[in-house]
């Protein structure tokens, strides 16, 4: 069974691979959203090529030799095009064997806890705080996330004061049970991020994201170092180098990998090893509903050391219009839990209503 053709149905916000084999076997994956219309050029330009006619069953092989034979262009790119191929194959992999990809890894299709992802800097902390309370009251959640500081903010806030005022605001709504998270998006110098962490502690923050510029490994240490609440990171990080250092490192206290920038469940599940030999717990990056969601919930249901939730976006079609309408069933947050879809491959059917609307490429044999 070879890999006979790729397809590829791109916007400009994110974008779907098909991979077909010559006995008509057919898997769905998905390249990382952003620009994906250019990654999906980079699939056919780079990908593809390396990989028609290849046997499909082994999946690392496949990841590791369009690394390698592409191996004077490292970096994002190429690992956000090596995700579409990767979940493709492990989708191919489920139909193939009539299971999930959680149940292929070992694990069981359950409902998951999850944590309600608030992605909005521009919502005063009374409004943050109104509609945290107001989904938890709908959907159960007893877990939070919300975004402090400014996005590589040089240690500037989105405006002076915000995240000094949403902190004590939200658990004020929330209350003392609920997990309360943050994420700060690279904004701050290691001695702010420390004394902004003292204050954090003192609302039982139990989670600070990113705290520094992702790429001052050291300096990530340094407030890991200082602060007893767990600091966490790598949601960026694309290269198994990096992983290697950072955990080596200890730069943070939970690792956060995102499947997609990182290339697929395969090179994932390598950075899962890692942390599981040191003996920290895995989180990942899966901040909108695109289905990095979905293959986040699959590997979580099946890894040891994952940590206690899942990343789930409150974000609407209102802020994410292109991650309306991707794919059937939908994923539904009830009593704080979203469930694994346990169909086989992800248990998802892409719309064709989506794909009638994407630019498309095919790469073949032919």
């Amino acid at each position: 069974m070879r890999i006979a053709s790729i397809e590829t149905f791109s916007t400009r916000d994110v974008g779907m691979l098909r991979l077909r084999t010559d006995d008509g076997a057919e898997g769905w994956g998905q390249v990382s959203p952003y620009n994906a219309d250019i990654t999906a050029e980079i699939v056919h330009r780079q990908v593809a090529p390396h990989v028609l006619g290849e046997p499909a069953a082994d999946i690392d092989r496949l990841v590791d030799l369009v690394a390698e034979r592409e191996h004077k262009f490292p970096g994002s790119y190429r690992c956000r095009a090596l995700a579409g191929l990767d979940t493709a194959l492990w989708d191919l992999r489920g139909k193939l064997e009539g299971k999930s990809v959680c149940a292929l890894l070992g694990g069981t299709p359950r409902p998951l806890r999850v944590y309600a992802s608030s992605m909005r800097r521009d919502i005063t902390p009374e409004a943050e705080a109104e509609r945290l309370a107001r989904l938890r009251d709908v959907h159960g959640y007893d877990a939070f996330k919300i975004r402090i500081g400014r996005e590589c903010g040089h240690d500037r806030d989105e405006w002076p004061g915000r995240t000094e005022a949403i902190v004590p605001t939200v658990r004020r709504a929330l209350g003392a049970d609920a997990a309360l998270l943050v994420d700060a998006n690279s904004c701050y110098t290691p001695a702010k991020a420390i004394a902004l962490g003292r204050l954090l502690a003192e609302h039982g923050v139990c989670h600070f994201e990113e705290p520094c510029p992702y790429w001052e490994l050291e300096w990530t240490r340094q407030v890991a170092e200082a602060l007893a609440i767990d600091v966490t990171g790598g949601e960026q990080d694309c290269e198994l180098g990096t992983w290697r250092q950072m955990i080596a490192l200890r730069a943070v206290d939970v690792v956060q990998p995102d499947i997609c920038y990182l290339g697929g469940l395969s090179r994932t599940l390598r950075v899962v090893a890692m942390a599981q030999a040191a003996g920290l717990p895995v989180t990942p990056h899966s901040a909108n509903l695109s289905l990095v969601t979905v293959f986040t919930l699959h590997m979580m249901g099946a890894i040891g050391g994952a940590g206690p939730y899942v990343e789930f976006s409150i974000e609407g079609p209102d802020y994410y219009p292109w991650q309306d309408g991707l794919y059937q069933p939908a994923l539904v947050a009830k009593d704080g839990k979203v469930a694994i879809p346990d169909g086989p491959g992800w248990g998802v059917e892409i719309s064709e209503a989506w794909l009638a609307r994407a630019s498309y490429r095919r790469s073949a044999l032919d």
